[in-house]
């Protein structure tokens, strides 16, 4: 394990505290973190979730450009809800459509060797940090798949302290979800 991937997975513990605590800067902390990343993932040849480690530096500008405003563009509230049933067919039609187009990328132009399972949580990776800048409360459930994934995929590929650092998040995503839907129920969303 090097240095950059240690130095990653503690940010990633702080990260997770701090979207517990639905606190804003955890979009900073998801900025920083990428920039680390992006060099330990490209080193082992996950190339799709090194991409995404570009998404989710500009994600955590926006999602704090977001919260902070407490409105989306279309002049939402910013609160923790559940996601609208109507979302659910555009964000499993983009999933499919981010899905095929990354695995295809990866097959054809990289030599990753595990193209579909890198596509597959990049992809869904992409849904849930959407639905986290939106506070949707199923995002929980969207991350605990992309994390488990990830966890085996990072162990596969010997990059040790991002697998721990998203085993443990594959546990607390569950948690997660309870300490939103409490906040969501009492009202409380700081």
């Amino acid at each position: 394990m090097n240095v950059l991937d240690i130095l990653g997975t503690a940010l990633g513990f702080l990260y997770l505290w701090l979207e517990f605590r639905t606190s804003p800067w955890m979009w900073v902390v998801g900025s920083i973190m990428p920039a680390i990343y992006i060099v330990v993932l490209y080193q082992a040849g996950i190339y799709a979730d090194c991409g995404m480690e570009v998404y989710y530096f500009l994600a955590g500008i926006y999602g704090l450009v977001i919260w902070l405003r407490g409105k989306t563009e279309q002049g939402e509230q910013v609160a923790i809800r559940p996601t609208p049933c109507r979302t659910y067919v555009w964000l499993a039609l983009t999933f499919v459509v981010l899905f095929v187009a990354i695995a295809v990328f990866l097959r054809e132009f990289t030599d990753s060797r595990v193209p579909y399972i890198d596509s597959f949580t990049t992809s869904l990776s992409v849904i849930a940090m959407w639905m986290l800048s939106r506070k949707y409360i199923e995002q929980w459930w969207v991350w605990l798949v992309v994390d488990a994934v990830s966890s085996g995929l990072y162990i596969y590929k010997g990059v040790y302290g991002r697998s721990l650092l998203y085993a443990v998040y594959t546990v607390m995503a569950i948690y997660g979800y309870y300490t939103w839907r409490r906040r969501m129920n009492a009202g409380s969303q700081t």
